[in-house]
């Protein structure tokens, strides 16, 4: 070894070694000298905790990994638990073709430096540093300071482009982040046809084709005052160890209640779960079912192994022209098989390039992302917000700071007497996991029908998620709350009791993770216990429950009530006049748990003042916070109440209203720096895919394309 040259290879989030550049150029190619290879995957500890690592009576170098407005743990025991999964897979998988991987925790230039320290001690000589390049601000700092520090010592530092996307970065005609279309239809259309995009993937490298991996024995130890264990049991022990109690009052696992996301992580799990798909039939149904709200196969649940690099796109993409085309016996029986595209893997291609759109957009648009304004607002917006920070509230804000305190906890918790909510709310914080559909209820809720500031609840969901993911989150939670791309902003509302009625109109979903509720027998009382009959509160033991005598919203909803004759479609035009346009935002990561997840097709509600509640298609006063509007009382003005219908007038949720608008990108972070992930300009960030959009009006179907793609 001594004689030899070393490659130092960090991995982040491109945890598979199927279809991962770096490992296929060093087992197939002559054009590098590197003797031995050293993956690493650190654990980062500026978001996950690492404090359980530690020696006995040691302390941590590093503050807490917490969020900076609720001062949540950045990553929860569920994806913490994925996460270690995931990363032990590869190290097994790596170690069948005689290579292997390190674990490391702390930050990673930290670890970085101790290795290069101790491997110097041995006289060992480290030829390279490459990891694959991240377009988010965090990983961007992190590139630039380890960057700096093989400046320092002499050392090659390389960024590979990210190729765990749909179409690969250097084919889509952009030159820089700055020539990414702020609406999503210009980008689709100049990518199209999606079927014939994606690059093909690279195979698993063949055993032994890799530099050889150091002895254990010259490998320099973790750096104080951590240790890593030795098996991915007590792996996962020490990232939830520290975590402790999360919440107060925390909710049970009800009976006979089932997580939608009981998957292991991993590169292995990621494919056999591609394949169960197909075999299924679940992609062919995909379009049909993806705003389900319970059950494993409603949506594909493949965003948290893409978020992670688990699997790439285009093997996604694979599978699919493999079934399409007839090519892969083990799925001939699966409907649909050798008949070409169809709705469902139509719609999977085209949540894939959302998901592309929306890293594209964390390029391009900057820390706003994370911006209580938004990046379509001005910072002056963000003061209409409520807080449960003292210092940060207006003067005079009502409810007051302790107040707001007290109703984020009963949000997180689960018991703000919205039926839909409670239940999502309750199925995230037990299972890591909830739809597409609940979540945006959830967000809507929050950010409209409660007024508080929406970086609580996209915080709350980055640690609570299995697949978060920076840019679907955040964005989306943008676009909700009406500080996004969204071009209605304030006026689009969800009402979560015809929510309830429209995907869930027999409460089985509440009733799964409201166990409290399944006595009651009307729906209606389900989605809002205080409109239960003080007789059947009694028998059902509800009378005292803090959900009916004290629920944080009460909304009038009646199952008779007249929708409005007039429908006409915003105009596709941004911005201007009347605040009108199509724009939407996809999502969740995102959103339904599966893909990019847009909402496309939804027949939701829109319109409802926050602040308000709503009985026969008419304001009431609401019951909690203030009745003003976050949007401004001139844009409310102009912008009358409206309902959402299935897009193009196709059933169950229609087809994807994306084909005729998406708004602009919400994702950020642009610094300079790096290049554009091939040999064109520069760029560098990271990604995530989206989790949740809202809804849209109705548009005639486009001419090139037929109803009926997607999830």
């Amino acid at each position: 070894m001594a004689a030899g040259k070393l490659l130092v290879y960090l991995l982040r989030r491109d945890l598979r070694a199927t279809d991962n550049p770096i490992l296929h150029f060093l087992a197939t190619s002559r054009d590098h000298d590197f003797t031995h290879l050293l993956p690493v995957y650190v654990f980062p500890a500026q978001q996950i905790e690492i404090s359980g690592f530690l020696k006995e009576g040691q302390q941590s170098p590093y503050p807490q990994a917490r969020s900076r407005v609720g001062g949540y743990w950045r990553c929860g025991p569920h994806r913490a638990k994925f996460i270690a999964q995931s990363v032990w897979d590869l190290k097994e998988t790596l170690q069948k073709i005689n290579s292997g991987l390190v674990l490391r925790v702390g930050e990673t230039v930290d670890v970085l430096s101790h290795l290069l320290q101790g491997l110097r001690d041995k006289s060992l000589n480290v030829g390279g540093v490459w990891m694959t390049e991240e377009l988010s601000s965090e990983e961007l700092e992190e590139q630039r300071a380890v960057e700096a520090l093989c400046t320092e010592n002499g050392i090659n530092f390389k960024l590979w482009p990210d190729e765990k996307y749909f179409i690969d970065d250097r084919d889509t005609g952009l030159d820089k982040p700055g020539d990414l279309p702020d609406v999503f239809t210009t980008y689709r259309k100049s990518q199209e046809p999606l079927r014939e995009r994606p690059r093909k993937s690279l195979p698993l490298p063949a055993q032994s084709s890799l530099p050889l991996l150091p002895d254990q024995s010259v490998l320099p130890p973790q750096h104080g005052p951590f240790q890593i264990p030795e098996s991915i049991d007590d792996l996962k022990a020490c990232l939830i160890k520290p975590l402790g109690i999360i919440l107060s009052n925390p909710p049970r696992f009800p009976d006979g209640a089932q997580s939608g996301h009981p998957f292991q992580g991993g590169e292995t799990h990621a494919r056999d779960r591609m394949r169960h798909l197909v075999k299924s039939g679940a992609i062919t149904s995909y379009k049909e079912t993806r705003n389900g709200l319970l059950g494993l196969d409603f949506s594909t649940k493949l965003s948290a192994y893409l978020a992670l690099g688990c699997i790439s796109a285009r093997q996604v993409h694979e599978e699919l022209l493999k079934f399409e085309d007839g090519t892969e016996k083990t799925y001939e029986q699966a409907d649909g098989y050798g008949k070409g595209e169809n709705a469902g893997t139509t719609g999977v291609r085209f949540e894939l390039l959302w998901r592309d759109y929306m890293r594209l957009c964390t390029a391009k648009f900057g820390q706003k992302l994370f911006k209580l304004s938004g990046f379509t607002q001005e910072d002056s917006y963000g003061q209409k917000w409520k807080t449960a920070n003292k210092r940060n509230a207006a003067p005079g804000q009502q409810p007051s700071p302790d107040k707001i305190s007290q109703l984020l906890e009963r949000f997180n918790e689960g018991t703000t007497g919205m039926g839909l909510i409670d239940a999502t709310q309750r199925e995230l914080f037990l299972t890591g996991y909830t739809s597409n559909r609940a979540r945006q209820n959830a967000a809507s809720f929050l950010s409209k029908h409660l007024d508080i500031d929406w970086r609580y609840g996209a915080e709350w969901y980055e640690m609570m998620l299995i697949d978060f993911d920076v840019s679907s989150n955040w964005a989306n939670w943008q676009y909700v709350a009406g500080v996004g791309n969204d071009p209605r902003g304030d006026a689009r509302i969800f009402n979560p009791v015809k929510q309830a009625f429209d995907y869930d109109k027999d409460g089985e979903y509440v009733r799964t993770w409201v166990h409290e509720l399944r006595e009651l027998e009307k729906p209606e009382n389900v989605f809002q216990a205080w409109t239960t009959s003080s007789a059947e509160l009694q028998r059902c033991g509800l009378a005292d429950n803090i959900m009916v005598v004290d629920p944080l919203k009460r909304i009038d909803f009646k199952l008779d009530r007249k929708p409005r004759s007039s429908r006409r479609p915003f105009p596709r035009k941004r911005g201007g006049g009347r605040g009108r346009g199509g724009g939407r935002r996809g999502g969740n990561g995102g959103g339904d748990g599966s893909l990019g997840r847009s909402n496309e097709g939804s027949s939701d509600d829109a319109g409802q003042k926050p602040g308000s509640d709503f009985k026969n298609g008419q304001m009431t006063n609401g019951s909690t916070g203030s009745q003003q509007s976050r949007g401004g009382g001139a844009f409310r003005a102009k912008h009358n109440p409206a309902y959402l219908y299935p897009a193009n007038n196709f059933s169950n949720g229609g087809w994807y209203p994306d084909y005729h608008m998406r708004g602009r990108g919400q994702d950020n972070y642009y610094r300079g720096g790096g290049r554009w992930l091939g040999h064109r300009g520069a760029f560098q960030g990271s990604f995530h895919q989206p989790m949740y959009g809202p809804l849209i009006h109705t548009y005639p179907p486009p001419p090139n394309m037929h109803p009926g793609t997607l999830h």
